[in-house]
């Protein structure tokens, strides 16, 4: 490893590395704006310089220079201080003062670096040059005469989301970064330039001049729009959430989030339950607690009552209702809605076992109907980077735009039963092959042959585990740990046919199969469940309560409490517990710490903050077959659960992303 000396303290760095980065491991703070430990090196903006020996007498740019043995590094001389004073003097010649006005005030790497770096005055007072703005969509706003060039938006684009959809026109002072033809950035990630811009030429478009970042209260959450479970922070004032913003975690998210996730949020305040409802002559009137509590109790739920979990909910609501309905003689517990009933017996083999990290280093990847893109974007991320290190991919199922080489294998699950050479070749030489089962792959019947085809290519081994389900729900594999998933799947619940149907916030059920049921809908929005209700009991949203997710990998994570429940909307066990004691039985728990202690008490994994053990990988029977065409479920991206149907930013994004509907241009 090359020694160098960074300020006269000598230290070792790891092979490859830059001169910035050895300056970081010593503990020195190194301004840039180009520079991103997660993208490419483009040496735009010259901020990073550094005086270096041996070398030419002159400030070098540290974010492209290796570290070699017998370096001599000054970050703190005079050359290198009046040098990032020039630099950013040459910044800031036509970067507007719209400090007051712009949206990335208090959070603008300009503002902080100038107060550090800066001289403190200019020695310019020519006419400043001004850019017009760019159309980039509905989320994104844009100021572009505050750009920097830094291009970090462009690499980001390329790079990770692997859509060439912003680039730059001209060169020199007269350079402009803009979308391809000025039309909307479409592809699912595309805010995180928001993120990524050091001044306020990006901005959030629905946040824009709502807030300033001290005037909110920040608390750590879990994104629930898919089962990725990326690490989130929820931005509110008063009773409203603001903004999300992604959390850094290498081993799930990164620090990246996807754009569902990102503004999903403003539905939280839409569409919301805020009082109970009882059905009275086909009408939805307004009741009290007690009423509705005594109508389940009227209808007799006593060893007939079933439970469906939506897939939003937190894993101490599901153990809640799972608890509530033992006390009255049932098991009846299902969390897969739409109807699947793959085997669960055994959950590792429905757990994304390589995890997200790991997935990165398969060399060889078969996906079996799943459109990664629009189910989970963060893991279509980490598969663009398993491509990059000479990965091949085959999937099974209708084409879609991968954004990297794919071998498409058809569309009929039957194709697993005879494989193309190609596909058995590739697996047969691969060290780390891998499979990703998706939820078109389950309903097909696919999960049998998957697991033959696992023992065949040997994706069991020496520290790897090649087998993945990716789930779609964030409450799915949280469910599946708690029991919420019969034989039969929901079909048995409709061949018990229950006096009461608990509904926890079940959107996706097809409630017609259950006309005899009293159906008690407790979720937090006036959606389709809640349409076919016929008792409402207004419950809290995720960022309404304390809870456990575990995402499609088997990772156990806690959100916390943002902002309270609006009207007289509770939190779920609340709900269950206070309708135990109508029903005259007893759950074991009269706090949330109690509750959480009795469910970590059943399923101890659920305590343990992290991945989840399932043990090993089950043999196939041999006895599955695939068969039938594979069609993906989400058919839209931006409106996939209550929250995003009720969010108006979600449906401009539907409607202007995915139909076209007013597709402006900067000149309109």
């Amino acid at each position: 490893m090359p020694k160098v000396t960074v300020d006269g303290h000598e230290i070792e760095v790891p092979e490859g590395a830059t001169v910035l980065q050895a300056c970081e491991l010593a503990g020195k703070e190194i301004p840039r704006f180009c520079y991103h430990e997660r993208l490419s090196i483009a040496g735009n903006c010259r901020m990073c310089l550094v005086e270096v020996k041996p070398g030419p007498p002159k400030p070098q740019a540290s974010c492209a220079l290796p570290a070699t043995d017998g370096q001599e590094i000054r970050t703190d001389s005079e050359m290198v201080k009046t040098a990032r004073e020039g630099v950013m003097e040459f910044l800031l010649i036509n970067h507007p003062l719209d400090c007051p006005i712009c949206d990335q005030g208090g959070e603008c790497d300009l503002q902080d670096q100038a107060m550090a770096y800066g001289r403190g005055g200019s020695r310019y007072d020519l006419n400043k040059r001004a850019v017009t703005d760019k159309y980039m969509g509905p989320l994104i706003k844009t100021q572009m005469t505050r750009c920097i060039h830094c291009t970090r938006c462009v690499r980001f684009s390329e790079e990770v989301a692997g859509v060439d959809e912003i680039g730059a026109l001209y060169r020199g002072e007269n350079m402009q970064i803009t979308t391809y033809l000025e039309r909307a950035a479409t592809h699912e990630l595309s805010a995180n330039v928001i993120d990524l811009c050091p001044v306020g030429a990006l901005t959030s478009r629905p946040y824009a001049f709502e807030a300033r970042p001290w005037e909110l209260k920040k608390t750590l959450s879990i994104d629930v729009s898919d089962a990725v479970g990326a690490n989130i922070r929820l931005d509110s004032r008063g009773r409203e959430i603001l903004r999300a913003l992604p959390r850094v975690n290498d081993e799930v998210n990164e620090e990246w989030l996807s754009d569902k996730g990102r503004y999903q949020v403003d539905g939280l305040v839409r569409r919301r339950l805020d009082k109970v409802w009882i059905r009275r002559g086909g009408k939805l009137q307004a009741a009290d607690w007690n009423e509705a509590f005594q109508a389940i109790a009227d209808a007799e739920p006593r060893g007939s009552i079933a439970a469906i979990a939506g897939d939003l909910v937190d894993c101490e609501t599901m153990f809640a209702a799972k608890t509530l309905l033992a006390s009255l003689g049932s098991d009846l517990l299902e969390g897969r809605q739409t109807g699947m009933s793959y085997d669960v017996s055994n959950l590792s083999a429905v757990n994304f076992n390589s995890g997200f990290a790991k997935i990165e280093n398969a060399d060889a990847i078969l996906i079996v109907g799943s459109h990664i893109r629009s189910e989970a974007a963060l893991v279509h991320v980490r598969l663009r980077k398993a491509v990059k290190r000479g990965a091949r991919v085959f999937v099974v199922g209708p084409e879609w735009d991968t954004t990297f080489p794919t071998t498409f294998l058809g569309t009929d699950a039957g194709v697993l039963h005879d494989l193309p050479d190609a596909v058995g070749e590739a697996f047969g030489k691969a060290e780390r092959p891998a499979i990703i089962l998706g939820a078109a792959g389950l309903a097909a019947g696919a999960l049998e042959p998957a697991l033959g085809l696992a023992r065949q290519w040997k994706l069991v081994r020496e520290g790897w585990n090649g087998f993945n389900v990716l789930h779609m729900a964030a409450s799915r594999m949280g469910g599946l740990m708690l029991g919420y998933g019969r034989k039969g799947g929901i079909r048995d619940l409709v061949t018990a046919a229950p006096n009461v149907l608990l509904s926890l916030g079940a959107d996706e059920v097809d409630y017609s199969a259950f006309p005899n049921s009293l159906k008690v809908y407790i979720g937090h929005h006036g959606d389709r469940g809640a349409h076919a209700a016929d008792i409402i009991l207004p419950a809290a949203s995720y960022a309404e309560k304390d809870g456990t997710y575990v995402n499609t990998e088997g990772r156990v994570q806690y959100a916390e409490k943002a902002v309270f429940a609006p009207g007289d909307a509770r939190e779920d066990w609340t709900i269950l517990r206070a309708m135990a004691d109508v029903l005259g039985v007893s759950v074991g728990f009269d706090s949330l710490s109690e509750l959480q202690a009795a469910m970590i008490a059943a399923v101890p994994a659920l305590g343990v903050e992290g991945l989840a053990d399932f043990g090993a990988l089950p043999a196939s029977s041999g006895n599955g077959r695939a068969s039938g065409e594979l069609k993906y479920p989400i058919e839209d991206f931006y409106m996939t659960n209550a929250i995003a149907r009720a969010s108006v930013v979600m449906q401009r994004c539907s409607a202007e992303l995915l139909h076209g509907a007013g597709m402006a241009e900067a000149a309109e």
